[in-house]
Parts: structure tokens; C-alpha cells; sequence
């Protein structure tokens, strides 16, 4: 296990034995009529949430876990593996005014999708990547996506490991995951050097990673 994926697990075992048990999570709701839904795997999800926050269109950027076939996964079990879940974002949004291709290509480029089961650092079923479709239209344009990857000179030869699936129940993380960079600065800037995943983004797509502080 990774030294920060470590610590967390420490701290979550904290705050259960002095704070008593954390509340068993629920799925989150459906979008609010007018708004919808986009759910990418990316590895650490500290990371993933940044590169959404704060455009102009997205209305919230979630922490959590899907993909798996437990209910009411806590990071703990997550992080274990052995659930099937990842480690994801949720983003809710207004596609009047950010459309979802958009927020593919912020997705793509804020991931290494030529590795299987790891992201930078973090390696683990629970650290794939993975585009979570919540229509058929959603299901199109990343199928597009992915296609146009994989005929670009950069991806050509190479397997690209990202999977495109039918969204499920998506759970929230704990509130300490949430806005982590905003809230722990420092610990979030040197885990994204430790990990080296702002150098291989840099490697893999020709370019520093937008919107990661």
C-alpha cells in the first residue's frame, strides 16, 4: 500500500475508534432537472476532482466509489481492493453550458490510460480508469473519444486500458476526501510530486496538465 493511501487508512481507524462509526453511505441522488451527470475513474480522486472545480458549467465535483458490487463502501475497503470499486468523481453539471465531449477531453488529459489497474503511484484494481456512462449519448461521445486516442500518432501501436461502462450507484467518500487539495494544500501539492503524476501526464500527452492545483 502507498505511504499517503496508508495514512488515510490510519486516519480513517481514528475516527471510527474515538468519533464511533462513520455513517453507512448512501448512493447519491439523480441529477437536479436540467443538470446531468459525469462519472470518471482517474486513480487518486484527490487529483481528479481539480482539474473540474471550478469551471464555468460544473456545478459540483464529488469524491467516491463505483463500479463495484458492494454496498456502501468506505475507503478503507476500497482502498484493500477487493470490492470492484474505484476511486472516482462525480460531476454535475449544465450541459447548456459546458458540454460533456468537453469534460472527456479535461478527463483524458489528466490520466495515463496506456497502463491497466494503476495510476502513477497507485496500483490496484481500485486505481483504473474508466469513463461511467449515464446515457446513450454519454456512451457515444466517449466511445468517439476513445477512438480518436487511439488513431492519434501519439496512442498509435500502444493498448489503451481505459474502460467505458454503464454508470451504477455511486458512493461518496468520507467528507475529510472531499476538496482535499483546497483544504490540505501542502500535503496535496507534494503527494501529486511524490507520485510523479504531473510528470508522466507531461510525458504521455506533450503538455502540463491543465487545471491541477
Amino acid at each position: 500500500m502507498h505511504k499517503h493511501k496508508f495514512m488515510q487508512w490510519a486516519l480513517v481507524a481514528t475516527i471510527t475508534l474515538f468519533g464511533g462509526a462513520l455513517a453507512q453511505a448512501r448512493p447519491t441522488a439523480a441529477a437536479p432537472a436540467g443538470l446531468e451527470k459525469a462519472t470518471f475513474a482517474g486513480g487518486c480522486f484527490w487529483c481528479m476532482e481539480q482539474p473540474f472545480r471550478g469551471l464555468a458549467g460544473v456545478k459540483s465535483v464529488l469524491s467516491g466509489y463505483t463500479g463495484g458490487a458492494t454496498d456502501a463502501p468506505t475507503y478503507a475497503d476500497v482502498s484493500a481492493g477487493g470490492t470492484g470499486h474505484a476511486e472516482s468523481v462525480e460531476v454535475v453539471f449544465d450541459p447548456a453550458l459546458i458540454s460533456y465531449p468537453t469534460l472527456l477531453g479535461i478527463f483524458w488529459r489528466n490520466i495515463d490510460p496506456t497502463v491497466k489497474d494503476r495510476q502513477f503511484c497507485d496500483v490496484g484494481n481500485q486505481y483504473r480508469t474508466a469513463i461511467f456512462v449515464h446515457s446513450k449519448a454519454q456512451r457515444q461521445a466517449a466511445d468517439a473519444s476513445l477512438a480518436a486516442l487511439r488513431a492519434h500518432r501519439r496512442f498509435q501501436g500502444q493498448p489503451l486500458y481505459t474502460e467505458i461502462v454503464v454508470a451504477g450507484p455511486f458512493y461518496a467518500a468520507e467528507e475529510y476526501h472531499q476538496d482535499y487539495a483546497r483544504k490540505n494544500p501542502s500535503r496535496y501539492k507534494y503527494y501529486r510530486w511524490s507520485c510523479g503524476r504531473d510528470a508522466r501526464l507531461e510525458a504521455v500527452w506533450g503538455m502540463k496538465p491543465a487545471h491541477a492545483d
